[in-house]
C-alpha cells in the first residue's frame, strides 16, 4: 500500500456486521486501508468503498502501520494473529469485544510480534459503525493511542482513553451487562404483554416521557412490533458477550444474575433458529419452542 504524507497504512481483519462500516470510514478518512476476511464474499465489496481485498490476512499486514481486529471472540483473534508476523513497532488496535482475560493473552502475543498494543473494544452496533459514530474504549501506552488516533476519530464519535491495558476490556463488559439487561427486559416486557392480551403500545406509551423510560427500550421494541430482525448485533453474540459478562463477574466474586439470564435467553433463541437475527430476537426466547 502506498500511503498519502502523514497517513497510516490500515489492515482490518474481520469485515462483519462491525468491521465493514469501520473499515469504509478509516478508507474515507484517506487512510489506505487493506481488507481481510475468512469469507472473501464478504471482503469484496469494500473495494468499491477504495479498500484493497488481500487474499490472505498475512498480505493484508504486511506493510501496515495499524492492524484492526474486529473478529468474532478471543478464541478467533488468538489464532489469527498465532500466524501473523506485522512489521515490528506496528499498533495493534485489538476492537473485538472478548472479556478480561482474553486480553491479557493477545498482550502477550504483542509483546513477542514486538507491537505496540492498544486494547480497544468498541460502544455501539451497526447504525453507529456505519456512522463512524461508535464510542471507541482505548488502553494502552499513550504512544500507541496517539498513533492510533486517526483511525478512532474515523470510526468513532469519542474516544474514552486509559492507561492499563486490560481497563478498556473490563470497562466493555460492565457496559455490555447494562446491554444486555435492557435487550432482555424489553423482550421479556413485550412477550408479557402479548400472553396478558395487553397491546405492548400502551406499556411503550405507559413508560413513555418518565424515569422509566429508555430510547434503547423504544428501538428494540420497534425491532419486535415491527419483525425486522435485520441484525446490527447478533443473537449469537449476544449469548457470547453474556458469556464473558457472567464469567469475568463469578472471578470476581460477584453474582450476575441479570446476565446469566440473559445468556440462557440468548442461546434458547439461538437454539430456536435466530441466532443470526438482531439480538432483539432474544425475545422468542419468552415462548415455548414451536
Amino acid at each position: 500500500m502506498s500511503s498519502p504524507a502523514g497517513q497510516p497504512r490500515v489492515a482490518v481483519l474481520g469485515t462483519g456486521i462491525m468491521g465493514a462500516p469501520m473499515a469504509r470510514n478509516i478508507a474515507a478518512a484517506g487512510m489506505p486501508v487493506r481488507v481481510w476476511n475468512r469469507t472473501a464474499a464478504k471482503a469484496r465489496p469494500l473495494a468499491e468503498d477504495g479498500c484493497t481485498v488481500a487474499d490472505s490476512a498475512a498480505d493484508a499486514v504486511a506493510d501496515a502501520d495499524i492492524v484492526v481486529t474486529m473478529l468474532t471472540d478471543g478464541d478467533t483473534v488468538a489464532s489469527l494473529m498465532a500466524g501473523l508476523t506485522p512489521p515490528r513497532g506496528a499498533v495493534w488496535v485489538q476492537t473485538t469485544t472478548v472479556g478480561a482475560e482474553a486480553i491479557e493473552g493477545l498482550a502477550a502475543r504483542a509483546a513477542q510480534l514486538e507491537l505496540e498494543f492498544v486494547d480497544a473494544p468498541v460502544l455501539g452496533t451497526r447504525a453507529p459503525a456505519e456512522q463512524g459514530a461508535l464510542t471507541v474504549l482505548a488502553a494502552g501506552p499513550q504512544g500507541a493511542r496517539e498513533r492510533a488516533a486517526p483511525v478512532f476519530d474515523a470510526i468513532g464519535a469519542r474516544t474514552v482513553g486509559m492507561d492499563a491495558i486490560g481497563a478498556a476490556s473490563r470497562l466493555k463488559l460492565v457496559a455490555n451487562s447494562w446491554v444486555l439487561a435492557l435487550t432482555s427486559a424489553t423482550g421479556e416486557a413485550l412477550a408479557l404483554a402479548e400472553a396478558l392480551g395487553t397491546d405492548p403500545r400502551a406499556f411503550l406509551d405507559l413508560v413513555s416521557g418518565g424515569p422509566l423510560d429508555s430510547g434503547y427500550l423504544h428501538a428494540k421494541a420497534e425491532v419486535i412490533l415491527g419483525g425486522d430482525y435485520t441484525p446490527s448485533f447478533s443473537v449469537t453474540n449476544a449469548a457470547k458477550d453474556a458469556r464473558l459478562v457472567r464469567e469475568a463477574a463469578e472471578q470476581a466474586g460477584v453474582r450476575a444474575d441479570l446476565a446469566a439470564a440473559s445468556e440462557n435467553r440468548m442461546l434458547r433463541a439461538a437454539q430456536a433458529g435466530h441466532g443470526e437475527e438482531d439480538m432483539a430476537a432474544g425475545y422468542y426466547a419468552s415462548f415455548p419452542p414451536r
